[in-house]
């Protein structure tokens, strides 16, 4: 056991019922947290690949920039790009978009629409 969960253990160990629960909530966590980590990677190597791939030229005295049309430079960040997307659904889940409050709300909002219209004419 780590030190960091070890510790979290020994604080909040009374607290927990069964050590499934932490076990799982741990290894959620771990998990988001790799993922973000991921992210962060993703967004500084490209910043950095983009930046340092233009081409900068003085013609007299202004700065052209050169470089935004090739496509080598924004390859990594695309397939990558689908990598991290993919990471993100195995993480957060199929349920990153339409989870279940997300459906109660749009169904309470359907009714209440619904109760708004036939309220109108009486």
């Amino acid at each position: 056991m780590g030190r960091y969960r070890r510790r979290m253990y020994e604080d909040y160990g009374q607290e927990f019922n069964n050590d499934e629960h932490f076990e799982m909530a741990y290894k959620k966590v771990k998990r988001i947290k790799g993922f973000y980590s991921h992210l962060k990677v993703y967004i500084m190597v490209n910043i950095i690949i983009i930046v340092s791939s233009l081409n900068r030229i003085y013609i007299g005295d202004h700065l052209e920039i050169r470089g935004f049309q090739n496509w080598e430079i924004y390859s990594t960040a695309f397939y990558w790009g689908i990598a991290v997307v993919i990471h993100a659904f195995t993480v957060f889940g199929p349920d990153i978009f339409f989870n279940g409050d997300w459906e109660q709300r749009k169904i309470q909002k359907y009714m209440d629409k619904e109760a708004s219209n036939t309220n109108k004419w009486e």
